[in-house]
């Protein structure tokens, strides 16, 4: 079954990306090594900024340290640097600009001049060009699609139809491929004939109705004779994803196999695009940190770069909600008044308690988030993990109840207070706290999947809040009903 993996290639093949030959010679991460454009383009920010002589140097630049450029530029220059490249430099930088940078520059670019923004983003690859405009306000589609050839926006509306966290997101429809019935020397001519800009180590064969039939090698191309038939040499064993799978089972599909590329076929095997390595790694990439903000109450698409006002619409509900469910912890202290008014060292050991609660289950939240990622997690072994790392949380309790209880009792036998019998109390309050925070570390996530919500969302606001209630109210509970052996 030939799958397009990398185990497929010869040593000294090519990738079908873009390899360390594409770039000048240069040592990675060496600021010195840094090319002469690179160099140029330094000089012309710190001195002044000539727009001709600057579009020029910028262009000259690779388009990914071209971008790097654009995203040091404030007030509209970035969009001003693009309208004096030529469109096909322009629209490769633009697209390796970090996204919503990129929109505010499309956007700069659709009050200037909405038909030179509707030609770059034509001549961007065409799926970088829909995940621009699925960033983009609604205005800035509107003002650019209309703007676009027939066929351009034909193909952007269809992919823009997917969602951006499916196959169909991911897939770019510049798919090269030949037809079965063709000869070698006629599928080698249509492939010189397709320029096609990526480095290609397997073409694609489809039928006359455009359905998957293979996939053949260019060393295939190579071996065979120039009258042999494609559909007589090509592998018909061919794996390939519909649409509406969602990118976890895509990236997990690329892992687990080893694909460099995917072809993306519809329910009567009509091949629609494919999805590549690079898109699949910029995804598990985008999916890691939207994780990540996810886990604290940010925006999902929040970026360093996003303005003011979709910082504070992202922020701000979650915000409330972390206030009311802190409110909840405030509460179980309140109702133990009188006893820290007694006995006021308990206020000094709460936050303590508390704190090392909540890092445990903030341990056990991680584990099972990356299971659930790896899709290592399932409903048949659910309980078995429960089980596992409240036990986990229990012994660790038990060893930081120990240490923290020595302390106290060490500095109340140093004083010669009657103080050591609290070490009692928070060794059993640290084991009962840790055993609940991994239990309900492990058990947020899985209870969010069952839902059908997103693992991490918010999963630490939530967390906090019972962790925070539950320590409080163990510790305290504790010291209440043991208050007068306490003295």
């Amino acid at each position: 079954m030939t799958d397009a993996r990398e185990s497929d290639l010869d040593a000294g093949d090519p990738l079908p990306a873009k390899t360390p030959g594409d770039r000048r010679s240069t040592v990675i991460g060496n600021p010195a090594e840094a090319s002469p454009e690179d160099h140029r383009v330094r000089r012309l920010l710190q001195h002044t900024i000539d727009l001709p002589v600057l579009a020029s140097a910028v262009q000259a630049q690779d388009p990914a340290d071209a971008a790097d450029t654009l995203e040091t530029l404030v007030d509209g220059e970035a969009a001003d640097v693009l309208e004096e490249m030529e469109i096909k430099n322009a629209a490769e930088a633009l697209s390796h600009m970090v996204g919503p940078l990129a929109v505010s520059v499309l956007e700069d670019l659709v009050r200037d001049d909405p038909g030179y923004a509707a030609a770059l983003i034509e001549a961007m690859p065409t799926d970088d060009a829909a995940d621009l405009l699925q960033l983009s306000p609604d205005p800035v589609g509107e003002a650019i699609l209309p703007r676009m050839s027939d066929a351009g926006r034909v193909v952007l509306r269809h992919l823009l139809a997917y969602d951006e966290a499916s196959a169909g997101g991911l897939m770019t429809p510049d798919v090269l491929k030949i037809r079965e019935e063709m000869t070698v020397t006629e599928a080698v001519r249509a492939i010189r004939e397709a320029e096609a800009e990526e480095e290609t180590q397997y073409v694609f064969v489809v039928d006359d109705e455009n359905r998957l039939v293979g996939i053949v090698s260019l060393r295939s191309l190579v071996i065979a004779g120039p009258t042999e038939r494609i559909a007589d040499i090509c592998d018909r064993e061919v794996a390939a994803i519909p649409p509406d799978v969602d990118r976890d089972t895509v990236s997990m599909e690329f892992e687990k196999y080893g694909y460099l590329v995917l072809p993306v076929i519809d329910a009567e095997r009509r091949l629609l695009g494919v999805v590549t390595v690079d898109d699949v790694l910029e995804s598990i990439r985008a999916e890691g940190t939207e994780d990540a903000q996810l886990m604290v109450g940010a925006g999902r698409e929040e970026m360093v770069f996003s303005s003011t006002g979709a910082k504070l619409k992202s922020r701000i509900p979650w915000l409330i909600v972390n206030l009311v469910t802190s409110s909840i912890g405030a509460l179980v202290v309140l109702q133990f008044e009188g006893l820290i008014a007694e006995i006021a060292v308990l206020a000094v050991l709460m936050p303590v308690i508390a704190n090392q609660s909540g890092n445990a289950g903030q341990q056990s939240l991680a584990v099972t988030l990356r299971g659930i990622v790896l899709d290592q997690v399932n409903e048949r072994i659910a309980m078995r993990l429960l089980l596992r790392e409240s036990a986990v949380g229990a012994i660790n309790g038990m060893i930081a109840g120990v240490l923290v209880g020595s302390f106290v009792a060490a500095i109340s036998f140093s004083t010669g207070t009657e103080t050591w019998r609290l070490g009692v109390v928070i060794a059993i309050s640290m084991t009962c706290s840790l055993t609940v925070g991994t239990f309900t570390g492990t058990a947020l996530p899985l209870l969010m999947r069952r839902l059908g919500a997103d693992p991490a969302t918010a999963s630490t606001i939530f967390l906090t809040m019972v962790t925070d209630s539950i320590s409080f109210l163990i510790f305290l509970g504790t010291a209440a009903s043991l208050s007068g052996w306490l003295g």
